[in-house]
């Protein structure tokens, strides 16, 4: 089956089986992918800021003002 033919049949389809199509066609790709590697600098970054955020867990700023501090940011540009 070529890939406008493909397309037709999956545009036939319900919203929730197109959706189920785009799942299962994502999951595929996830899985053909190797599983990336980090370096050791990546690693000693990520040990860092896990070891700040596990001295002062509380030491966060709110999704709700980094959100906001973003789009005044973005509104200035």
């Amino acid at each position: 089956m070529d890939l406008t033919t493909a397309l037709s049949v999956i545009n036939s389809l319900s919203i929730d089986e197109r959706i189920r199509v785009v799942e299962a066609v994502w999951d595929g790709i996830a899985a053909d992918q190797p599983v990336p590697t980090i370096t050791d600098a990546q690693k000693a970054e990520l040990d860092r800021r896990l070891a700040l955020h596990r001295a002062a867990p509380n030491d966060v700023i709110p999704w709700e003002v980094v959100k906001q501090q973003a789009l005044e940011r973005a509104r200035k540009q």
